[in-house]
């Protein structure tokens, strides 16, 4: 089992858009593992490379008994929007309502470079969009209105792992929808 550190808000590779996979390699594929093991281990819904500290935009999802990964991912979202609550394995504890599409359609690779196309609804289509958001340096709560956004950034000024340099996030108490993300 390869569970890594999970690098939390404050940490400057989550606002870093990531790179594309140029190289489906051995080192691609125990990237994957290594976000797998990790996100199992949280436990989360999803985990992105950036969340490792690897600014390559790959991500890996858990949703409804359905375990698989998505390399260089593209999205189509539905214009029909749902709200609900979003959690985040970088914002351990914290969760907060957060508008999304209904729907999403992600094209993209598996970790050997054959294309694959992952289309979800409700919770499996919020995950989609929030670990892509982690590949472009979007956190979910930039996706709140400025009130909102307000208040949760004074819930993460006051949690208890704010400001720690070497946190190791080992269990997220928020299975809000599910899973944290």
């Amino acid at each position: 089992m390869a569970v890594k550190p999970i690098r939390l808000f404050g940490d400057p590779v989550l606002r870093t858009p990531a790179e594309p996979v140029k190289d489906f390699d051995k080192e691609l594929r125990q990237l994957v593992k290594d976000l797998t093991d990790t996100m199992i281990d949280a436990p989360g819904a999803g985990l992105a490379a950036p969340q490792l500290g690897v600014s390559l935009r790959v991500f890996t999802y858990y949703v409804d008994d359905r375990l698989g990964h998505v390399v260089n991912p593209t999205l189509d979202l539905s214009e029909e929007q749902q709200d609900g609550e979003e959690g985040c394995l970088s914002l351990p504890g914290l969760s907060f309502p957060t508008p999304r599409a209904y729907r999403a359609v992600a094209k993209g690779f598996n970790m050997h470079g054959e294309p694959i196309t992952l289309e979800g609804t409700d919770l499996l289509a919020r995950c989609v969009q929030h670990e892509t958001d982690h590949l472009d340096g979007i956190i979910f709560i930039d996706r709140m209105d400025p009130e909102q956004r307000k208040a949760a950034m004074k819930a993460i000024r006051e949690a208890e792992w704010f400001g720690d340099p070497a946190p190791v996030v080992k269990e997220s108490p928020h299975r809000t929808f599910g899973k944290a993300l």
